[in-house]
């Protein structure tokens, strides 16, 4: 994702990270060092992980990362939003994601853009299939296609939703490798999963099986599970209002018609 930053002429005067503990410390490292000039932000919507992420993104006084880079900044963003909101995988582990880009929108500057990622629907799939196999609930909730997830970002007021798409195959030597990553990756919110907790029985059972992932043509008996990860970036532009005979106007949108002309120009 962020080698798509390259295409994209405009430079951020200041981007904020989406809950970047989750969506990857490296990648955050990598846009600061891309826009070294622009003031970052930090955005976490949980509580209880703002403490760890601060203490992962803050250097250290000793540390020569403090001397070669802006601090990240976790005072709140500016009112009128950011140039950039970078939101790395966060959108499909929301229980309501047409809110969460509805919110996104709120947080970016007009003529600013959002980029994010996600897993598709072709997640899982080896895993998903085993899983029927052996006659157990599901394995994950269900991922939403890019092109549902293109037509969200205009509903909630982005335009020019560029979506891209790749797949990846991740491979393990073990069943404890696999299922050790796996538990980091997310958790299954599917209304139909197994309510209650494992026993070691299951795990073993599950452990079994896992190996059967391994593609017989590949030969090196390597447990094989695909993810598809989609890309998405849109930018937000300036809001057109409806005039009536009497019409409600924010102060940060009357501020953005003052900067750009009359309403509806």
């Amino acid at each position: 994702m962020e080698d798509r930053l390259q295409w994209i002429k405009a430079r951020p005067r200041h981007w904020a990270d989406w809950a970047p503990l989750r969506g990857g410390l490296e990648a955050h490292e990598r846009v600061a060092r891309r826009y070294r000039d622009a003031t970052a932000f930090v955005i976490d919507p949980q509580p209880i992980l703002a403490a760890p992420t601060a203490k992962a993104l803050t250097a250290p006084w000793w540390s020569a990362r403090r001397w070669q880079g802006a601090q990240p900044s976790f005072e709140v963003p500016p009112e009128d939003g950011v140039d950039l909101l970078w939101a790395n995988m966060a959108l499909h582990m929301a229980a309501d994601p047409e809110a969460l880009i509805a919110q996104w929108h709120g947080r970016v500057a007009t003529d600013g853009f959002l980029m994010f990622s996600c897993l598709g629907p072709d997640t899982l799939l080896e895993l998903r299939a085993l899983y029927r196999r052996l006659g157990w609930p599901p394995a994950s909730h269900e991922f939403t296609d890019m092109h549902d997830w293109g037509d969200m970002l205009v509903h909630a007021g982005f335009a020019e939703p560029v979506m891209d798409m790749e797949r990846i195959v991740l491979t393990w030597g073990s069943a404890d490798a696999a299922l050790a990553e796996l538990r980091t990756l997310g958790r299954n919110l599917h209304p139909a999963r197994f309510g209650g907790l494992r026993g070691r029985g299951w795990r073993s059972r599950l452990a079994e099986a896992l190996p059967e992932l391994a593609p017989v043509a590949e030969g090196d008996g390597r447990i094989a599970i695909t993810f598809e990860v989609i890309y998405g970036h849109a930018f937000k532009p300036a809001q057109k209002l409806a005039l009536a005979a009497e019409s409600a106007v924010s102060l940060r949108e009357m501020r953005a018609m003052l900067q750009r002309g009359r309403p509806g120009a």
